[in-house]
This record gives structure tokens, C-alpha cells and sequence, in this order.
């Protein structure tokens, strides 16, 4: 990357030290959802070229949001300190989180206080773009190995969770082609709050309800998914939008701080953060089973159309175009935010109480075959 007229970073709707996304600030015509699903399925357009526009969420689904959070910033505040003391031990020297915009980055953000105030280190922070079939912006890694100078030994890929596994595949396959183009060695793992999938270092393979993964960009920075399309050249980082009208609306550093004072509550009460991370054999197992058994049940292909826990279900019914939702026990309070979705967007809902997660979202199948 040209460092005279390489981008900038940029933190968002954070404050300047919690986080420098490593991303380009673009103006993009949003598109219709109906219609982004049509051309990602004809295979004429890549998810990652296009963006439909946000819209607040409604007052409805923030009242659900509120009881969400009250149910689920607890066990996320313990998941940051388990996850902190995990990344401690296992990095003694200097740290570099670099989280994956944008899913990561509230989660990076929590570590980086958490890492300082609890374990006395000093974490740099970093939020990148990486895409699905497209890999890593090198630009953005380039940046904080030359520009920023940082350590290749102390970087950590952060993320909140994991579904199907496909980032940290992903993650594997980008860091393997950069050390064979670039020399240069990076920790490949993926390190999540919980990892359904058995596929990276975390604390939990619960499917539990991590509040900031239910909101968009009011829950991100004011920052949109990353974009990669014709926008973008040879020197820039991956791009995104920013929401700066949402500003009035905006959590992101509110949540940060909600987050901290429970984990420093925990802290208070005796618990001590586990630098133990799960076994992800028993994740992996699971995982592989209910996707073999989603596939079979509605004769699925392509597996990208299954999306499983409240994660990744949240995600489809916020900006995809879900077939079904399928709900393990509908009373459970985890699930509520998703009823209240499915209800908004008259998406069938189904109950499976045999379902391994909370819930699964299932994306519509929009071109004939």
C-alpha cells in the first residue's frame, strides 16, 4: 500500500482509542434486499458488492432488545473475561487485536479495556475487513505490520462467534496464501466468545444470546458490513458506510461501557476469568450433524443457505431474505428478539425442540432452478 496516499483510520462512533477500523469510508446506492438476494443467488453479483440500507430498529424490537440485554450482558461480561485471560496466556509478549469488522468489533473493543484493566497489558486494537470467497484485506494487515509496526507474533483474530465455521475457514485459507506471497507468519486462529462450529479458541460452544450481535450499526460503530466492489482500488482498504445520521440513535460506546461495569461486577463478586479454552471436538460434532440433518429435512445444496444460532439467525432476518426461522422452544426469553423479527416480516416461524442451538435461520431460495 502507497503510504503517501494510503486511507487513513478511522474509529467510528467509538472513542479514537478503543478502535482504528482499518476501512475506506464509501458512498454506496443502497439496493433492495429482495433484489441483492436475486443477484447473490444468480451468481451475477458478490454479497460483498452491494448493500442494502439500514433502518433503525423499531420501538417494538428495542423493548425486546432491552429484556435481551438484561438477560444477556452477564454471561457475555464473563465470555469477554474468559476470553481475555485466554489471549493473555497465550500471548506474553505484545498484542495486537485485529477483530473482523464487524461482528468482532464490539467484542474487540470490550477486550482491549478488559485486557488492560484486569491483566495490565496494552493492547492495540485494530478493525478489519475479511470476506467470505474474497479472503482478508491485505492493505488493512500490511498497515499494522509496516505502518504500525506491530509484532507478526502478537496479532489475534477476533471474533464474536462462530456459525458454520465459514470465516475462520476462511481466516486459514487468507493467512496461509499471505505468508506464501508476503513471508510473513500470523496465528490463523479465530478467537470468538463462543464457538459453535469447533473451529476456533473459545471460551464457550454455547449458543447464547451475545446482545450487540442482535443490532447493526448502532451496535458497531455507526459502521456498515465491509464492501468490496468496484469502489475500491488497488491501494485501499476494504470499504463501508457510515451511518452518521443514526448518530442520534447510536449504543456503541454506551454498550461498551454497560458491558465493562457488569465484568468488573463479576470481578467484585470473586470470579475469576478461565484461561481454559473448550474442547471444540464436541462443537465440531454437533455442528456437523445438524447441518447434515438441516440439508436432508428441506433438501438444501448450497450450505450458505443455513444459518445456525441466534447469531447468525438474528443476521438473515435482519438483512437477508429468510425462508424460515426454526426455534428450539419458543418461550425461551433468548429468542424473543427473533420471534419479534419474524412477526415484522411475516417469516414462518417453526418449532424443533430436538434443535441443538436456540435457533436456525434458513435464507429463501429466490431463482428458479
Amino acid at each position: 500500500m502507497n503510504e503517501r496516499l494510503g486511507p487513513a483510520p478511522f474509529s467510528g462512533s467509538y472513542r479514537p482509542g478503543d478502535v482504528q477500523f482499518l476501512l475506506k469510508p464509501i458512498e454506496i446506492d443502497p439496493i433492495d434486499v429482495a433484489e441483492k438476494e436475486r443477484l447473490i443467488q444468480s451468481g451475477r453479483r458478490h454479497y460483498s458488492e452491494m448493500l442494502s440500507r439500514e433502518s433503525l430498529p423499531s420501538a417494538r424490537y428495542l423493548e425486546v432488545f432491552q429484556r435481551a440485554l438484561a438477560m444477556g450482558l452477564r454471561p457475555m461480561a464473563q465470555g469477554v473475561l474468559d476470553l481475555a485471560a485466554i489471549i493473555a496466556a497465550r500471548r506474553p509478549g505484545e498484542i495486537t487485536l485485529v477483530s473482523l469488522a464487524r461482528a468482532g468489533t464490539p467484542v474487540g473493543v470490550a477486550l482491549k479495556h478488559v485486557l488492560h484493566e484486569v491483566f495490565g497489558r496494552d493492547p492495540a486494537h485494530y478493525s478489519i475487513s475479511i470476506i467470505r470467497d474474497r479472503g482478508i484485506d491485505r492493505n488493512a494487515l500490511r498497515f499494522i505490520l509496516d505502518r504500525a509496526g506491530r509484532d507478526p507474533a502478537g496479532l489475534v483474530f477476533v471474533d464474536g462467534w462462530t456459525g458454520k465455521g465459514v470465516i475462520a475457514r476462511e481466516l486459514r485459507r487468507a493467512l496461509d496464501d499471505f505468508e506464501r506471497d508476503q513471508g510473513v507468519s500470523l496465528d490463523a486462529d479465530l478467537y470468538a466468545l463462543t464457538d459453535l462450529a469447533g473451529v476456533g479458541i473459545a471460551p464457550s460452544d454455547a449458543d447464547y444470546l451475545i446482545p450487540s450481535s442482535i443490532l447493526n450499526a448502532t451496535m458497531s460503530g455507526l459502521v456498515s458490513r465491509s464492501i468490496l466492489n468496484e469502489c475500491i482500488g488497488p491501494d485501499d482498504f476494504h470499504g463501508c458506510v457510515y451511518y452518521q445520521d443514526f448518530a442520534p440513535a447510536d449504543r456503541s460506546v454506551w454498550f461498551i461501557e454497560e458491558l465493562l461495569s457488569d465484568a468488573r461486577d463479576l470481578l467484585a463478586e470473586g470470579y475469576r476469568p478461565n484461561a481454559q479454552p473448550v474442547d471444540p471436538s464436541v462443537a465440531r460434532a454437533r455442528s456437523m450433524a445438524l447441518l447434515a440433518d438441516i440439508r436432508a429435512a428441506f433438501g438444501i445444496h448450497d450450505e450458505n443457505f443455513i444459518k445456525p444460532g441466534i447469531g447468525e439467525a438474528t443476521r438473515v432476518l435482519l438483512r437477508r431474505v429468510p425462508e424460515r426461522v426454526i426455534i428450539r422452544d419458543p418461550e425461551a426469553p433468548e429468542v424473543a428478539h427473533l420471534l419479534e423479527l419474524a412477526h415484522e416480516k411475516n417469516v414462518h416461524r417453526q418449532v424443533d425442540p430436538t434443535l441443538p442451538y436456540h435457533a436456525v435461520s434458513l435464507i429463501k431460495g429466490v431463482i428458479d432452478a
